[in-house]
């Protein structure tokens, strides 16, 4: 299972994935929050009023919107470096790295492969990484590719 959001480092992960991984399968996902449950999560950090709008059901989700076209630029990248690919959004409902973990059980993955922002020092302290929770969490092989220099 590849962890995709559209950033130069997961980009990374999936060429890394590409090289060193055969298999006939790859899941390739992509986590995404609705956007009413982010807007209430930054209105309790800074205090901004929470908006009216909720989507209806007919409707989709502008966060879901982006998260299928990340996952689409992303299942294309995974397959133009020779992987089968199959692309998943998946609802984020507590943590993203949860999110994937979980996701990574449910699929009964072989590994993890995900990018980091690699972050250092005091930094990297303060700010754990979705990689590195990953990591922690999972009772799975990760394959964790480190930003390009």
């Amino acid at each position: 299972m590849i962890a995709y959001d559209g950033s130069d480092n997961a980009k990374r992960a999936v060429e890394y994935a590409g090289r060193f991984i055969a298999s006939d399968r790859a899941v390739l996902v992509t986590v995404w929050e609705p956007m009413a449950r982010q807007a209430a999560r930054m209105s309790g950090i800074s205090g901004v009023m929470q908006p009216e709008w909720v989507p209806d059901e007919e409707t989709e989700d502008v966060a879901l919107g982006d998260a299928k076209a990340t996952n689409t630029e992303g299942t294309e990248l995974a397959e133009a470096v020779g992987l089968i690919t199959e692309g998943r959004c998946v609802e984020c409902t507590t943590t993203i790295w949860s999110a994937i973990v979980e996701t990574a059980d449910e699929l009964a993955a072989d590994i993890i492969v995900t990018g980091t922002r690699g972050t250092t020092g005091l930094r990297s302290l303060l700010q754990s990484s979705v990689a590195d929770h990953v990591l922690r969490h999972s009772h799975r092989p990760v394959l964790i590719v480190p930003p390009g220099r």
